[in-house]
């Protein structure tokens, strides 16, 4: 009982009793003292946003298969050498391009109107020209289901289902299926082509991308996001009486198969080197803006954080630090799903510790969430965490978690998991648009990011215990 007295004092947490067999291992204080030390140095510093302007301006849009994704991927490589990385290099990533070309849309009947819109991600062409249909409408994705199949040829399905504005992005999830799948259920339904409300929260004239659940080829039929402000117009016409007809017009191209790759950088660890804790973000972003919020954000996060802890310790941690910035996230998490096949083929996927991606923009961390597979020993570790997180306004939270997008394939492969839970109130006002740009990011909220990642990064590559 004495034991366990000395380790609550240690670690600032209750525990219970446990046997010498199982002891927990506490958090010490000279790591304490050293990830407080970081936190406060990472609050004073602009490293993570100079990153992200560097990025954003001197390279600009990274869409899988076009000159600014290969640009990304050298920019990566020369900014982790720049920032004393010990090691840097590539991993290849095959996969199937698909870039867009023409996009137009027009109101027909009952009065001519040009609208805004831009193609779902691999959506097929219409033909070329366009086609011209009378739109039929659907409240959700399961109204859609409803209708019989092969009832609506000759038409154009529209989903008008407006997405909910929720801190923690929990508004996404229900309505994405009509982007993900729509596609495929229209087709089913007879449709010429799907016509969906953009997925995002906000009023401006910018339609929202993103991807289907297509890997390679086309979508069923012609697959369109259309601004809400011209999605609330379709809307109006209908509540006047009117059945409007529209013309749509886009023309994307399959590059077939292409090369992208997994940047990667390493801290190497002073005791365990094969032992390492997965940051990052994803690299790849879509074409309409310049990737900040997403996700250069969580680029510039990661690599911060890394040369950070190098640049600020007298040794290095115990773990290796591995900076992974994947590639083509936005198509599918296919440098994730490669990433994550190859340290299972390689037999190093039991040397992944822990892991966890920024990929929520850049507002400021307000929760600290674990995986439920983290060992009931470890938890306390998290506890600490938060502990010092507090400092910067983040609190402990409940709820499993896979760490982010590009998380998901290691997770399922067993690897624990922390959630550094950011404030996405008005992510997805910007998400996937034109207004995806620099301008948008607040620097005191990315030092504040870096604050909070380098207190986990440190303290999970120095704790000495296992989080499995």
């Amino acid at each position: 009982m004495k034991l366990t007295k000395v380790l609550i004092l240690t670690t600032f947490i209750l525990t219970t009793p446990t046997f010498a067999s199982n002891a927990i291992i506490p958090v010490s204080k000279e790591t304490q003292e050293m990830a407080v030390s970081l936190r406060d140095k990472a609050a004073k510093d602009d490293n993570a946003y100079e990153i992200l302007k560097s990025l954003t301006t001197e390279v600009g849009a990274r869409h899988p298969g076009t000159p600014g994704e290969k640009a990304g991927i050298e920019w990566g490589i020369k900014k982790l050498q720049a920032l004393g990385f010990d090691k840097v290099y590539t991993e290849d990533v095959n996969m199937n391009g698909w870039v867009r070309g023409i996009e137009t849309a027009e109101i027909l009947i009952p009065s001519y109107q040009k609208m805004t819109i831009t193609a779902l991600g691999r959506s097929k062409s219409t033909p070329e020209g366009g086609l011209e249909a009378p739109i039929a409408h659907f409240e959700s994705y399961a109204d859609l289901e409803k209708a019989a199949d092969g009832s609506l040829k000759g038409k154009i399905a529209f989903i008008s289902n407006r997405m909910e504005r929720v801190k923690n992005g929990g508004g996404y999830g229900p309505a994405n299926i009509a982007r993900s799948k729509g596609h495929e259920l229209a087709a089913q339904k007879g449709a010429e082509a799907i016509l969906i409300r953009s997925i995002g929260t906000d009023d401006h004239r910018n339609p929202h991308t993103g991807a289907t659940n297509v890997a390679m080829g086309y979508t069923k039929v012609p697959a369109v996001a259309l601004s809400n402000p011209d999605a609330d117009q379709l809307m109006r016409l209908m509540e006047y009486g009117h059945n409007p007809k529209i013309r749509l017009n886009i023309q994307t191209k399959d590059l077939g198969a292409i090369v992208t790759k997994n940047v990667i950088g390493e801290i190497t660890g002073r005791e365990h080197p094969n032992e390492v804790v997965v940051i990052g973000g994803h690299l790849d972003s879509w074409d309409l803006g310049t990737g900040a919020v997403d996700d250069g954000a969580g680029v510039a996060i990661a690599m911060a954080t890394a040369a950070l802890i190098k640049n600020n310790t007298q040794q290095r941690p115990r773990r290796t630090i591995r900076v992974i910035l994947w590639g083509a996230e936005e198509l599918g998490l296919i440098g994730a799903r490669a990433y994550a096949k190859a340290r299972k083929e390689d037999g190093t996927i039991a040397k992944h510790i822990i892991g966890s991606e920024s990929d929520f923009g850049a507002g400021p961390v307000y929760g600290l969430q674990s995986s439920d597979n983290i060992s009931p020993n470890a938890l306390h570790v998290v506890d600490t965490m938060a502990a010092l997180m507090g400092e910067l306004g983040v609190s402990r939270r409940s709820g499993n978690t896979s760490g982010g997008p590009d998380m998901m394939p290691l997770a399922a492969l067993g690897v624990p998991a922390l959630n550094l839970m950011q404030d996405g109130t008005d992510y997805f006002d910007l998400h996937h648009t034109p207004d995806d740009t620099f301008d948008k990011v607040n620097p005191e909220h990315m030092r504040q990011n870096v604050a909070a990642w380098t207190v986990f990064t440190y303290i999970a590559a120095e704790w000495p215990g296992t989080f499995k």
